[in-house]
Parts: structure tokens; sequence; C-alpha cells
């Protein structure tokens, strides 16, 4: 968390507002804290670090659980991790999607998480999270990935109020 914290705080110096997207699985300690704790433990280690910072100005956002999650959006997008695609795993993913109500909610353990998941149905590390993800993340869509995460669509809300 230190070193999104020194980021954030840097970053804040050269913009008008500043905010961040980081996987829930990313924090080593989780110790059960809940995505909003984690997002108030960033407020509280910035303005610690940094007490002059204006707080109307810092956005964090934690995802749950993964950035992956919201690629379950719409699964026919993974059809752009091309070595790995066929219908039997277009069927995988679709389970996984058909078995939560949102693709925010996808998990059970850190060994479920929706990463996890996909280097279970993509052998032999075929799917890449930087190289396919921001692919299928496009080829989505925002609306379409606000539509079905609600968590997300928060997020970029107050992101947009902001702006306006």
């Amino acid at each position: 968390m230190e070193r999104l914290v020194t980021q954030m705080v840097t970053e804040y110096y050269q913009a008008d507002g500043v905010t961040s997207l980081v996987d829930y699985y990313g924090f080593r300690d989780l110790a059960g804290r809940s995505r909003s704790d984690l997002e108030n433990e960033i407020i509280k280690q910035i303005v610690n670090q940094a007490p002059q910072i204006e707080r109307w100005r810092i956005f964090p956002y934690v995802q749950m659980h993964e950035f992956e999650g919201l690629l379950f959006s719409d699964i026919n997008h993974f059809e752009w991790v091309i070595e790995g695609w066929s219908e039997e795993i277009k069927s995988l993913l679709q389970e996984i999607r058909n078995d939560f109500s949102s693709p925010e909610e996808i998990n059970n353990s850190r060994e479920t998480a929706p990463s996890k998941r996909l280097e279970k149905i993509f052998p032999d590390g075929i799917y890449s999270k930087t190289e396919h993800g921001p692919i299928i993340a496009e080829a989505i869509g925002i609306d379409v990935i606000r539509k079905y995460c609600p968590q997300f669509n928060q997020w970029v809300r107050q992101l947009e109020q902001f702006t306006s």
C-alpha cells in the first residue's frame, strides 16, 4: 500500500484529481478488510504523508476481486486470446459467469479468483493479463462493463461528477 500511496501523492501535485484502480488481491495483508476499509486506509495514509492534500481530489478505487472479473461482463470478447479460443473455452467462461450475479462477485478465495480461473481455462499461460486484458476490456467497452459491474460503475460515476 505504501508504494500506491506515494504514487498517488506524487500524481496529486500534477493533476486536478488522482485515482487508482487496484486489485483487492493486490494487497498482501487483507486481514479481513473490505474494499471500503482499504480505500479509507489509502486516504488516511495519503493525508498522513501529505496533510495539505485536499481530500475531495482523491479517489482511491479497489476492484473486487481482480481486474479480470470485469472482463466477464461479456465473455465473447475472450476470443481475442486467439491461440486459446474455442467453443469449449466459451462454454467454460459462460459457466463461471452464470454462477454469479455480477462479474465483480466472481470469487471464492485467492485460489478461485478470476485470474486463477482464467489460468486453468487457458492452458500453458496463453492468457496474459497485461497483453489480453486491455484488448478484451476495450472490445467490451466501458458502457457494458458499467452495466454489469455496479461498484466499478459507482467509481466511474464519481469521476464523472468530479470532472463536470
